[in-house]
């Protein structure tokens, strides 16, 4: 009897955990097919490749964020021709993912909380931005409130192409620059900043960090929701993105 009580006990413990984390994933947009969780062995097991470093995380996120401006710009160019071809739905969610991985998560948590601090304190190009990067990520959320506001209903409202396709152009034309002087200046300020010690402490904190926000990989459930996105717009054969041949002289 006391065996089947402990069993009980452990089997409900299970169910409000799976409740916790199916909120969390609502509150961000995030959401896991039971097939595409992780399971005790796979978590056990070493990325091939090596630990992956809290820069490379930093960068690799960048690629998801750049993706989804890419999105942008393709239906604002889409939005100026043929407003009807774009259905708002599609933009509602990559704006929800803009939102959740990137501002919330990879700006607000991981940027503004650690990597913007430290730079200040060393000094240098990377300090100098530090304080306009913050303002351009303060400008990128009310752009993103506004996208969210005007891709809600089943059909973008009378006026709304066009002010929406200026708002995806400039996001585009602030985050491209802004991305490039993280990647370039800010990320390798931070991390010379940092002992080798200290490097491995951020490691582990950005991935327990990761782990609270979507209760399991964001990154690559970001890249899932991102290519389903590019799929839906007919952005996912990138073959299709190939220059031309330069003109003859």
């Amino acid at each position: 009897m006391e065996l089947k009580r402990r069993e009980l006990f452990a089997g409900m413990v299970m169910i409000c955990g799976g409740l916790l984390l199916n909120r969390q994933a609502a509150a961000t947009g995030f959401f896991f097919d039971k097939a595409e969780q992780p399971s005790d062995k796979d978590k056990d097991k070493e990325p091939t490749g090596g630990e992956i470093t809290a820069v490379e995380d930093l960068m690799r996120e960048h690629g998801v964020l750049r993706r989804a401006l890419f999105v942008y710009s393709e239906a604002a160019a889409k939005l100026r021709t043929d407003p009807s071809t774009v259905a708002p739905d599609v933009l509602q969610k990559t704006a929800r993912l803009f939102r959740a991985f990137g501002e919330d998560y990879h700006e607000r948590r991981l940027e503004e909380a650690y990597i913007f601090p430290a730079v200040k304190r060393a000094g240098g190009e990377a300090a100098r931005l530090a304080d306009i990067l913050t303002v351009q990520h303060q400008r990128g959320r009310e752009i993103t409130d506004y996208i969210l506001a005007a891709t809600r209903g089943a059909r973008l409202r009378a006026g709304d192409a066009e002010l929406l396709t200026r708002a995806f152009e400039s996001l585009v034309r602030m985050y491209r620059p802004h991305a490039a002087r993280e990647d370039t200046i800010v990320f390798p300020a931070w991390k010379q900043s940092l002992s080798a010690e200290q490097l491995d402490e951020m490691n582990e904190r950005f991935e327990e960090i990761e782990h609270q926000q979507f209760g399991a990989d964001g990154f690559e459930n970001a890249v899932r929701q991102i290519a389903g996105i590019e799929a839906e717009l007919g952005l996912a054969d990138l073959a299709r993105f190939t220059a031309q041949s330069p003109p003859s002289r």
